[in-house]
């Protein structure tokens, strides 16, 4: 009897890794597709992780996380990287950025894989879904209205900075830059701001960017956005500072390391809201029964400890509708 026990007793301790393994096997694995460096924006990450939290899920517990990087803005390997996830047979892909949710969308074209984007742009203009109340397809996500508020960042700026009449421009190649770079020249026009558009996709070109304004004196800068230059917002908000430059930027996360005013959506929180439908997903809501979500709230943020350093004064109207002024 005690030796039965024994026996049975040992086979289940054989088998028991067997089933862990299986256990893990059996892990839902969601994709992480993403232009910038793995360490240019750990807030995405932590608002990502925090979403998926808060629907039950803990990466390394119950769900994994595969991260695939087109590091240095190399739009180019996205397409490669997306079909690697694909092959890796992931339940869904996660991405952040325009290029990156385009990447995705061609590689599950003929599959069923889900597809979870996080942009700035208007989700319908970048032909990522039809209608952002009905996707239809395997594709939804988060629009946080970044790229659509050049006309109101510039109209901040010159209240900021009443006698600005040229305006230099930092902007990446290709995907949603486009769309901005054609809004911002359209808004410029508009207010009578001459316009200096110089592009940069790399480390070495914004250095290069920011040289040429040095030289150059525009009055005012407009940063573009995106995960890359949101990854290098310190190296960019350090070089507006070296050259005495006032700037405008996309999002909190340059206000918060020393640049002078931003204004548009919280990244941070939109990648909370894209982990929450993540885990939607993964229980099991269709993409197309998502409708897009769109961010609410636009936040303008002035560094006013920036502004004195640069010798400006902030206007009250602008201190009094600011969301957060930084001293």
């Amino acid at each position: 009897m005690i030796r039965r026990e024994f026996i049975t007793l040992l086979g289940g301790a054989s088998a028991w890794p067997l089933a862990v393994r299986a256990q893990q096997r059996a892990l839902p694995v969601i994709g992480f597709l993403n232009l910038a460096e793995p360490d240019g924006d750990p807030d995405r990450l932590r608002g990502f992780r925090q979403g998926l939290k808060e629907t039950g899920y803990v990466e390394g517990e119950n769900v994994s996380i595969v991260y695939r990087w087109a590091e240095q803005n190399q739009v180019d390997r996205l397409p490669a990287l997306a079909a690697d996830l694909v092959r890796r047979q992931v339940t869904m892909i996660a991405t952040g950025g325009v290029p990156s949710a385009l990447a995705a969308k061609a590689a599950t074209m003929s599959m069923s894989i889900p597809v979870l984007f996080v942009v700035g742009d208007d989700p319908i203009r970048q032909g990522l879904v039809p209608s952002l109340a009905r996707p239809g397809s395997n594709l939804t996500g988060i629009n946080f209205i970044t790229g659509e508020l050049a006309a109101k960042r510039l109209e901040l700026m010159r209240e900021l900075v009443p006698g600005a009449t040229r305006v230099g421009v930092i902007a990446a190649v290709g995907g949603s830059a486009e769309t901005v770079v054609k809004d911002v020249q359209a808004a410029a026009s508009t207010i009578g701001l001459q316009i200096q558009m110089l592009r940069a996709n790399n480390s070495r070109e914004i250095d290069e960017a920011f040289a040429t304004f040095g030289r150059e004196r525009p009055d005012i800068i407009f940063v573009g956005g995106g995960p890359f230059y949101a990854s290098r917002r310190v190296q960019i908000v350090q070089l507006s500072a070296h050259y005495r430059l006032p700037a405008s930027y996309a999002g909190r996360e340059f206000a918060e390391v020393g640049g002078l005013m931003s204004y548009g959506g919280n990244t941070t929180e939109a990648f909370r809201q894209a982990g929450a439908y993540a885990g939607r997903i993964l229980k099991g809501t269709k993409p197309s029964d998502l409708p897009v979500m769109q961010a609410t709230k636009l936040e303008l943020v002035i560094n006013r400890q920036t502004a004195r350093m640069l010798g400006i004064t902030v206007p009250p109207l602008l201190l009094t509708i600011a969301d957060e002024v930084i001293e």
